[in-house]
């Protein structure tokens, strides 16, 4: 929130109380039985799931909230009540799979709203620019063809998934896509990607909704990742994506971000580029590796069309 001031955008953002998530909306993505172990596991007063992936008595209900955030900003954006919505959410979702709890992520709030949004006819575009591969969000959808995951992710790194090859099973044959990235990659090779790789596979599909997963932990502050990305990058890709679906149905949703300053920022870039305004805290990037990559993702999806 101190960045929207930043960025002189802060009388521009209207605040929005998230309601919790309905155990309908939630079973959208993760399994009844999955839900309720979760919860009980949280109401005895939790403890680790894996070693990086803690809860306690109340994270259930944040990330049934979390979830909520995402469904709340989706039907905001759609009653019209703002071009845009940013969701500035914890714990965050897209490691989470249908049934396991992972890397942070209890619940796939990106998932859920993708999900409600397809039950209505919609064609979600979810863009995955975490430095972390989104495993559960193409977990979820990996054989759905409602709905077309793309992931721009360092690797290697955690989850170890994210695969050039995994392009979807059966009838989501090609709606899924990887570009999976080397360490010190800089802003103009992500949009070399989008303009190369991404911007024609989004065509075919003909998206009527975006999901941002804003991850900002490849900016090049972040104590986890590797990357080289700044605010202005962010800014860049984000203005670049925007072009690519149709105005007034994106909504963006925090993913990872674990240098302090670098979130402010970055969040802070992205959100005014949500709303048309240029605030770039940092110079976008260039220079670094990554091209190479999109040489091979470019022959590989070429050979995968969607189904």
């Amino acid at each position: 929130m101190r960045g929207t001031h930043d960025a002189s955008i802060a009388d521009a953002v209207v605040p929005l109380e998230p309601r919790p998530a309905s155990a309908e909306e939630l079973e959208r993505v993760h399994p009844p039985d999955y839900l309720a172990a979760l919860e009980r596991f949280c109401a005895d007063g939790g403890g680790f799931v894996d070693p990086d992936t803690g809860a306690c008595r109340d994270s259930f209900d944040a990330a049934v909230l979390a979830a909520g955030a995402v469904l709340t900003a989706i039907d905001g954006v759609s009653r019209g009540e703002g071009e845009t919505a940013f969701c500035a959410v914890r714990p965050p979702g897209h490691h989470a799979t249908v049934d396991q709890a992972m890397g942070f992520c209890l619940l796939n709030n990106i998932a859920i709203g993708a999900a409600t949004l397809a039950a209505r006819g919609e064609r979600v575009l979810v863009l995955d620019y975490d430095a972390h591969h989104g495993n559960g969000t193409q977990d979820v959808f990996y054989d759905d063809p409602r709905v077309l995951y793309v992931s721009l992710h360092q690797s290697p790194l955690y989850p170890g998934t994210g695969r050039m090859e995994e392009r979807g099973l059966g009838i989501g044959h090609g709606t899924t896509c990887n570009v999976p990235l080397p360490p010190h990659c800089t802003g103009d090779v992500y949009l070399r990607a989008i303009d190369r790789l991404i911007a024609p596979v989004v065509t075919d599909f003909r998206p009527t909704w975006l999901l941002l997963s804003a991850g900002f932990d490849a900016h090049r502050l972040d104590p986890l990742t590797d990357l080289a990305l700044t605010s202005g990058d962010y800014a860049a890709i984000t203005k670049r994506v925007l072009e690519l679906v149709p105005a007034g149905r994106t909504v963006a949703v925090l993913e990872g971000g674990y240098d302090l300053d670098a979130l402010q920022w970055s969040a802070a870039a992205t959100m005014a580029a949500l709303l048309g305004v240029e605030h770039a805290p940092e110079r976008p990037t260039s220079g670094g590796p990554g091209d190479h990559v999109l040489d091979v993702a470019e022959r590989i999806w070429s050979e995968v069309p969607m189904a």
